[in-house]
C-alpha cells in the first residue's frame, strides 16, 4: 500500500472514530430540560393513549408497550427497560405515524414520567396534569 493511501486510510479511521465518540459522548437530557405540555393540550387522539397507558390498555398496535430505548438521549438516562413507547393514531396515516408517547416507571399503569413527540422521537414534551 502506497505511502499517501496509508496515511488517508489512517486520517479515515480516525475521523470516522472521533465522530462515533462524539455522537455517544452525548449527555442525557435532564427532565427539568425539557418543555412541558399540558395533557388536555394533547390532540384528541393522544388524550386517548393517555389515558389507555393508565388503564392498561388495550391497545390498537402491536408495539405498543414495547421497550423504547432512548437512543437519542433526550429523555433523561434510565435503565433499559424503564421507557415503554405507545402509539398516538395519526388521522389519516396508514402506518402508525409518527406520534408516540413514551413513559417510564416501574409500574406501566402509574408512570413517573411521559411524554410526548409529534415528530417520531426528534423531539420531546413532558406531558403535565393540571392540579
Amino acid at each position: 500500500m502506497s505511502t499517501p493511501l496509508r496515511w488517508m486510510t489512517a486520517f479515515l479511521g480516525l475521523f470516522l472514530s472521533i465522530c462515533t465518540l462524539v455522537v455517544h459522548a452525548r449527555p442525557a437530557a435532564d427532565a427539568q430540560d425539557l418543555p412541558t405540555l399540558w395533557v388536555t393540550d394533547l390532540p384528541r387522539e393522544g388524550q386517548e393513549t393517555y389515558q389507555l397507558i393508565h388503564q392498561g390498555g388495550p391497545f390498537p398496535y402491536e408495539k405498543d408497550g414495547t421497550v423504547f430505548g432512548n437512543r437519542e438521549r433526550i429523555l433523561p438516562r434510565e435503565a433499559r427497560g424503564f421507557y415503554l413507547e405507545y402509539t398516538v393514531r395519526t388521522p389519516g396515516a396508514k402506518d402508525r405515524g409518527a406520534r408516540r408517547i413514551v413513559c417510564g416507571g416501574q409500574a406501566p399503569r402509574k408512570p413517573e414520567a411521559c411524554y410526548y413527540t409529534q415528530d417520531h422521537y426528534a423531539s420531546f414534551r413532558k406531558i403535565v396534569v393540571k392540579p
